[in-house]
C-alpha cells in the first residue's frame, strides 16, 4: 500500500462491502432488531477487533495467504485446513458477487427511472422459491460482469487496483448513507422503525439464536475467517500499528452497518414493510424511499454505486484470498490463478441463486458457519501456534512491545477464541440439539 491512509481506506472498504449496507440490515430483521443489534456491538469489541488482530498478525508473520499460513505458522495439517478454507471462500464469493449483480442491476434500474423509463430491476432478485428463467438468466449475466471487473483488478494487482477504488468508494458510499439515514428518519412513522431498531427488546430476546446470529455477522461483516484479513495482512508494511488501525477499521464498519439500519428501518416502518424480508430487504425498501423525494433517482443511483464499489472491494478481497492460494502453495501464474478461481467462483454461483430457499441456507452455511470457524481457527494459531515474542512484535509494529499489550495478547489467547466457543455451544445446545431450555 501507497500510505497509510489508503492502507486504512482499502481495509474499512474491504470489511463494509455488502456485509453491513446489504447483509447486516437483513440479519437485524430476521433476528430480533434491538437485540442483535445489542449483541453485534458487545461481540464487535470483545471479539471482532482482537480476531481481526489476529489475523493480520497470522498473515503479516508468515507472509503468506490463507492455504500456506497455517502451515507456515506450525499448525499440524494446516495445508488441509487452508484447503478447506479456500473452498469455502470459492463458494462464498459465488453467491457474494452474484448479490452484487443485484446492486448494480438497481443502480441502472434508478438510472432507467431517472430517463423516463420503466424497467424493473427486481427481476434481478431471486424467486422466493421455484425458477424465474428470465431472472435466473439476468443474474447469471450479472454476475459475470461482476466477476470479469474483479479479475481486471486481479491481475493488476492490490496498489493499482483496490487503493484506486477504495479512495473513492468508501468517502462516497458513507456520505450517501448519512443523506439516506437523515431522509428516512424525517419520514412519518419512522419513530416506530427507530426504536424496534435500537430500544426495544425483552431480556428473553438476548438467546443463542440472535447471538449465534450476531457473531456470524460481526466475523461476515468484518471479512474475518482465517481468509481475507490473513491475505491483507501478509501485504502489510511491518512497521504498521496493527492495533490503530484494527480499531479504525472496526470503528469505520460499525458505523457504517448502523447508519444503514438508520436509513432503512424507520423507511420500513413508515412504508409498512416488512422488517423480515430477508436478502431483498434493502432493493424493497430504499428505491420507494428514493421515488418519494425529488430527484431521488440521482441518489438512488449514487447509493447504489457506491455500494457496488465497496461490495466490488470486498469481492476483490476474496478472490485475492484465493489467487495467492494457488500463486504461493501450487506455483501457478497470477494470470492462471485469476482464470481458474474467477471460473470455479461463478460455476458455484448459480445453485444459491436459483431461488431463496437455497440463497438463505447458502449465505448461512457459508457467511456464519465456516466464517466463524475459520476466525477461531486462526485466533488458536495465532494464541497456541506462534510465539509470544512474534506475536507482540507484529501487533506494535516494531520490537520493544509497549506496556500492557501482553494483557492484549492473552486476551486474542484466551477471550476471543473463548467467546467464540462458548456462543457456538450456547448455540448448539438450544438451538440445535433443544437440551437446554431457550427462552424463545
Amino acid at each position: 500500500f501507497t500510505s497509510r491512509l489508503t492502507l486504512l481506506l482499502a481495509m474499512v472498504g474491504v470489511a463494509v462491502g455488502l456485509g453491513n449496507v446489504w447483509r447486516f440490515p437483513y440479519m437485524v430483521g430476521r433476528f430480533g432488531g434491538a437485540a442483535f443489534v445489542a449483541f453485534y456491538l458487545a461481540l464487535a469489541l470483545v471479539v471482532g477487533a482482537p480476531a481481526l488482530m489476529a489475523e493480520w498478525t497470522l498473515g503479516r508473520h508468515t507472509r503468506r495467504g490463507t492455504v500456506g499460513a497455517f502451515a507456515r505458522a506450525g499448525v499440524r495439517g494446516g495445508r488441509a485446513l487452508g484447503w478447506i478454507f479456500f473452498v469455502g471462500v470459492t463458494a462464498a464469493t459465488g453467491y457474494y458477487c452474484a448479490a452484487i449483480g443485484w446492486v448494480v442491476a438497481h443502480a441502472i434500474g434508478e438510472l432507467v427511472r431517472g430517463a423516463g423509463g420503466a424497467w424493473s430491476a427486481a427481476r434481478v432478485l431471486p424467486p422466493e422459491s421455484g425458477l424465474d428463467p428470465a431472472g435466473f438468466g439476468l443474474q447469471a449475466v450479472a454476475t459475470a460482469a461482476v466477476m470479469g471487473a474483479c479479475a481486471l483488478v486481479l491481475v493488476r494487482g492490490v496498489r493499482r487496483g483496490i487503493e484506486r477504488v477504495s479512495t473513492v468508494a468508501t468517502p462516497l458510499l458513507f456520505v450517501i448513507l448519512i443523506a439516506l439515514a437523515l431522509r428516512a428518519l424525517t419520514l412519518p412513522g419512522a419513530g416506530a422503525g427507530l426504536d424496534w431498531y435500537l430500544l426495544k427488546f425483552a431480556p428473553g430476546d438476548l438467546n443463542a439464536r440472535v447471538a449465534m446470529a450476531a457473531l456470524g455477522q460481526v466475523i461476515f461483516s468484518l471479512a474475518l475467517g482465517g481468509t481475507f484479513m490473513v491475505v491483507y495482512g501478509s501485504y502489510l508494511p511491518d512497521d504498521v500499528d496493527l492495533r490503530a488501525n484494527a480499531a479504525a477499521t472496526v470503528a469505520g464498519d460499525t458505523l457504517a452497518g448502523l447508519l444503514a439500519g438508520l436509513a432503512i428501518f424507520p423507511a420500513v416502518f413508515a412504508l409498512g414493510l416488512e422488517p423480515a424480508s430477508g436478502p431483498g430487504l434493502i432493493f424493497s425498501t430504499l428505491p420507494r424511499v428514493f421515488a418519494g423525494v425529488p430527484g431521488g433517482w440521482v441518489f438512488g443511483a449514487l447509493f447504489f454505486a457506491a455500494l457496488a464499489a465497496a461490495a466490488y472491494l470486498s469481492a476483490v478481497a476474496a478472490f485475492e484470498v484465493l489467487v495467492a492460494g494457488l500463486v504461493d502453495e501450487a506455483g501457478w501464474s497470477r494470470r492462471r490463478a485469476t482464470l481458474a478461481v474467477v471460473g470455479g467462483a461463478y460455476l458455484l454461483s448459480l445453485p444459491p441463486t436459483l431461488n431463496l430457499r437455497i440463497f438463505t441456507p447458502w449465505d448461512l452455511a457459508f457467511g456464519t458457519g465456516l466464517q466463524t470457524v475459520g476466525a477461531l481457527a486462526a485466533a488458536l494459531t495465532v494464541g497456541w501456534a506462534l510465539s509470544r515474542s512474534a506475536v507482540l512484535r507484529e501487533l506494535a509494529g516494531r520490537d520493544d512491545a509497549p506496556p500492557g499489550l501482553g494483557l492484549l495478547y492473552l486476551w486474542i489467547r484466551w477471550v476471543v477464541p473463548g467467546a467464540i466457543l462458548a456462543v457456538g455451544v450456547w448455540w448448539i445446545l438450544t438451538a440445535v440439539l433443544g437440551l437446554v431450555a431457550d427462552p424463545t
